[in-house]
């Protein structure tokens, strides 16, 4: 038998809310990219887009996770990191 406290925390665990679930499936893809130190211009090479359009990608990840913006490419990749890391 399974004690019902378990199934309740079971329960709450999977209605918690994700932040990553607020991601489109391509700014998830950017997203795991940065994570593995990819700069822009590698993403824009893996991914067949152009640098600009990652960088909007970048700013749109950065919004939906609630951090904020860096003049260096590599400060959104840190801080994505870091949100991670946290989670």
């Amino acid at each position: 038998m399974v004690d019902p406290s378990l199934v309740s925390e079971l329960i709450r665990a999977q209605r918690r809310h994700d932040p990553l679930d607020a991601l489109s499936p391509r700014e998830g893809e950017v997203l795991a990219l940065m994570a593995q130190g990819a700069s822009n211009a590698g993403i824009a090479r893996q991914i067949f887009v152009t640098e600009g359009t990652v960088e909007k990608h970048v700013r749109s990840i950065l919004t939906k996770l609630d951090l904020p913006e860096s003049d260096t490419e590599h400060g959104g990749c840190w801080r994505c990191c870091g949100f991670l890391g946290a989670g």
